[in-house]
C-alpha cells in the first residue's frame, strides 16, 4: 500500500494524493486543494495547536495512553533512581550520558560558571521588597544578554555550548537571589564544592555557618525534582523557546520568553493551585463534599493536579514523585495537608467519573506539598520549575537552529473581520 493519503474535494471533485510520513501530512501540501488559481489554497484550523507538529525532535517522547515519558529513550522511571540532574541535562542536551570523563568536565564548566556579575546582584537590588521572583528571575535571564553580547553568534557550535553553561550554571543563582530579596536577607555566594543542587540549596538558606551541609535527604529530592521537570517536549514554554529562537534571538532573550510563558497559572503555577485547592478543602472529612461539588459542576470547584493534556493514564512523573514525597517528609515532618491529598487521590482514583475521563495525579499534585515542606513559599513554585526546565528549553532551541526545515515562526491567521471600507472622517461619524 502507497504511503499516501487520498482526498476528495467536493467542491470541485478533483482528488489529491498528499504523501504520508511519519503518520503525518505536511500542511503545505494542502496549499494545492483551490476551487480557482487565485486561491491562497486550503489551510488547517487548530487552535492551540490540538493536533499540529511544528517540529521534529529527537529530545523527549511521551505516549500520553501508556503513562511513558522517556528523555533520549531512557524511561524516566530510570533517570530519576540512578541519574543526578546534570548528567541527564548533559544527555538532554547532547544526545547521550557522559562518560565518566565527560562528566566531570561537564560538571566542572558548570561549576565554574555559577557566580552572578556584582552588577547583575545591584540590578535585583533594585526590585520591590515585594516583588513577585519569577518576575526577578524573567528580567534577570532577559538583561544577562547585556552582560554576553557574544551570545548573539548563534551559529558557533562553540557559543552556544559557553552560553548553554552560563545558563544552567547561573538560573539557580537568579532564582537564590531573588528568593532571598524577597525575605530581605543579604545575597550568599555559590559553594564549588557543593552539588549543583547542594549549592542551590546554601544559597538559599545559608546563614551565619562557615560551611553549610545540605540535608542529603532534601538534595537528592530537589535533584530528583529537576530531572523530572527538566523536558516534557512541545508544551507553551518549550514553544515560546523555539518561536523566538526562530527570529535568531539570542538565548538569554528567548529563555526569558520561554519563562514568561512559564509564569502563567496554566502552566507553570499548577501546583500553587493544587495547594490553594488543599487548603480550601480544609479536612480529610470534607474531601466527599468537594468532590461531589466538582462532579455537579457547581460553583468554581476544580480538581486541580489531575489530568494532563498528554497524559490519558498516571502520569509517570506522578509516580516518582509521590514516592520521593515520602522520603521528604521524613525530614521535615509531613504536611498537614497530605492527609486531604492522598484521601482525594483514593477516592478520586476509585470514582467511575474521574476514571472515564482519565483524570490521573500528575506532577503537580505532589510537587507543592514537597516544595511547601522544604520551606518554599508558593511564589517560588515557577522559579523551582524554570531551573531544570533550562536544559530542555536549551536543547530544544539548539535543536531548531540546526533543523534545515525550520524558519521563522509565522502562523497563518483565518480573517473574520470586515470587508474593505472606506475611511470616514471624524464629524461625519455616527
Amino acid at each position: 500500500m502507497a504511503d499516501t493519503l487520498t482526498i476528495t474535494d467536493n467542491r470541485t471533485g478533483k482528488r489529491y494524493e498528499i504523501p504520508v510520513q511519519d503518520g503525518t501530512i505536511r500542511a503545505m501540501d494542502l496549499r494545492q486543494i483551490k476551487v480557482t488559481p487565485d486561491e491562497f489554497g486550503m489551510m488547517t484550523y487548530d487552535p492551540a495547536f490540538m493536533n499540529t507538529a511544528a517540529c521534529k525532535s529527537r529530545i523527549t517522547f511521551i505516549d500520553g495512553d501508556q503513562g511513558v515519558l522517556e528523555y533520549r529513550g531512557y524511561p524516566i522511571e530510570q533517570l530519576a533512581e540512578h541519574s543526578d540532574f546534570l548528567e541527564t541535562a548533559y544527555l538532554i542536551l547532547f544526545g547521550e550520558l557522559p562518560t565518566e570523563a565527560q562528566a566531570r568536565t561537564w560538571t566542572r564548566e558548570i561549576t565554574l560558571h555559577t557566580m552572578l556579575h556584582t552588577n547583575l546582584s545591584k540590578l535585583m537590588e533594585g526590585f520591590r521588597h515585594d516583588a513577585h521572583p519569577m518576575g526577578m528571575f524573567i528580567s534577570t535571564v532577559g538583561a544577562l544578554s547585556t552582560f554576553y553580547p557574544d551570545a548573539k553568534d548563534i551559529f558557533s557550535q562553540e557559543s552556544r555550548r559557553l552560553q548553554t553553561i552560563r545558563l544552567i550554571a547561573k538560573v539557580p543563582s537568579i532564582a537564590a537571589y531573588a528568593f532571598r530579596h524577597s525575605i530581605g536577607r543579604p545575597f550568599n555566594l555559590p559553594d564549588n564544592e557543593l552539588t549543583y543542587a547542594g549549592n542551590f540549596l546554601s544559597l538559599l538558606f545559608r546563614m551565619t555557618e562557615l560551611k553549610y551541609k545540605p540535608n542529603p535527604v532534601l538534595e537528592r529530592a530537589l535533584d530528583v525534582l529537576f530531572i523530572l521537570h527538566a523536558d516534557h517536549e512541545q508544551n507553551c514554554s518549550t514553544s515560546t523557546m523555539r518561536a523566538i529562537g526562530s527570529s535568531h534571538a539570542d538565548p538569554y532573550s528567548a529563555l526569558a520568553g520561554a519563562a514568561a510563558a512559564l509564569y502563567g497559572p496554566l502552566h507553570g503555577g499548577a501546583n500553587e493551585a493544587v495547594l490553594r485547592m488543599l487548603n480550601e478543602i480544609g479536612s480529610v472529612s470534607k474531601v466527599p463534599e468537594f468532590i461531589k461539588r466538582v462532579k455537579s459542576g457547581e460553583g468554581k470547584d476544580r480538581l486541580m493536579g489531575f489530568g494532563h493534556r498528554v497524559y490519558k493514564s498516571y502520569d509517570p512523573r506522578a509516580k516518582v514523585i509521590k514516592k520521593i514525597a515520602d522520603l521528604v517528609f521524613t525530614v521535615t515532618g509531613k504536611n498537614p495537608l497530605l492527609d486531604i491529598a492522598l484521601e482525594l487521590e483514593r477516592i478520586a482514583l476509585e470514582d467511575e467519573y474521574f476514571v472515564s475521563r482519565k483524570l490521573y495525579p500528575n506532577v503537580d499534585f505532589y510537587s507543592g506539598l514537597i516544595y511547601q515542606a522544604m520551606g518554599f513559599p508558593v511564589e517560588m513554585f515557577p522559579v523551582l520549575f524554570a531551573i531544570p526546565r533550562t536544559a530542555g528549553w536549551l536543547a530544544q532551541w539548539d535543536e531548531m537552529l540546526r533543523d534545515s526545515d525550520q524558519k521563522i515562526a509565522r502562523p497563518r491567521q483565518i480573517y473574520t473581520g470586515h470587508g474593505e471600507r472606506d475611511y470616514v472622517p471624524q464629524d461625519q461619524r455616527g
